[in-house]
C-alpha cells in the first residue's frame, strides 16, 4: 500500500430511501432497475469520495437479487471502494430493505460496479490506492483482485485486449 492511498473509511457511503409506489409494478414489488439505479448512485458517490473527482459506471460487474423489496421499504444502499486501479475503482455494494413499521431488516440485494475517475476534459484520470482497514476491508480487497483478473481473462478471451486493469 502507497504513501498516497486512502482508506476505505473515506469513501463508505449509505444512501436511504422509501419505496413510492411509482417505484414498483402492480403487485406492489420494486423494479428491480430502480433498485439497480440507486445502487450505481451510491456506488459512484462512494467512487467520487476516494478519487475526489467526477466519475462514470464503467461496469456493472454482478447485480444479485436475493429478495424482492415492497412499496413502503426503506432501502439502504451501503458501498464502499473494495480496490482501486490506475483509473479505476471497484465499488461493491449491500442494499438492504427495511421494514419502517416493524424495523426488520432484511439484505435483498448486492453488487459490484466499476467506475473510471475524469480529469476536467472527461479524460480517465489516475486515482489514489486503497488502504483496507478492517479484516472485512481485506477480504474484500482480495476478492476484489480475483474479480479483476477474471475480467481481465474475459477481455482476452474475447479479444479485447486488456482495458483499464485494476493492476
Amino acid at each position: 500500500m502507497g504513501e498516497g492511498d486512502r482508506p476505505v473509511s473515506a469513501s463508505r457511503t449509505t444512501l436511504s430511501q422509501v419505496m413510492l409506489p411509482e417505484d414498483a409494478n402492480p403487485d406492489a414489488n420494486v423494479h428491480g432497475g430502480t433498485i439497480m439505479k440507486f445502487a450505481d448512485t451510491a456506488g459512484a458517490v462512494a467512487a467520487i469520495r476516494h478519487a475526489r473527482r467526477r466519475v462514470v459506471t464503467a461496469r456493472v460487474d454482478a447485480m444479485s437479487f436475493l429478495a424482492p423489496v415492497h412499496v413502503g421499504n426503506l432501502v439502504h444502499c451501503h458501498a464502499s471502494v473494495n480496490r482501486a486501479g490506475r483509473t479505476s475503482m471497484e465499488v461493491g455494494v449491500r442494499i438492504e430493505a427495511e421494514d419502517a413499521r416493524s424495523g426488520v431488516v432484511r439484505h435483498v440485494a448486492s453488487a459490484f460496479f466499476v467506475y473510471v475517475a475524469l480529469d476536467d476534459d472527461g479524460k480517465p484520470t489516475s486515482v489514489p490506492g486503497i488502504r483496507p482497514e478492517t479484516d472485512e476491508d481485506l477480504r474484500r480487497f482480495a476478492d476484489a483482485i480475483r474479480r479483476d483478473e477474471a475480467r481481465q481473462a474475459a477481455r482476452r478471451y474475447a479479444g479485447l485486449g486488456s482495458g483499464d486493469s485494476q493492476s
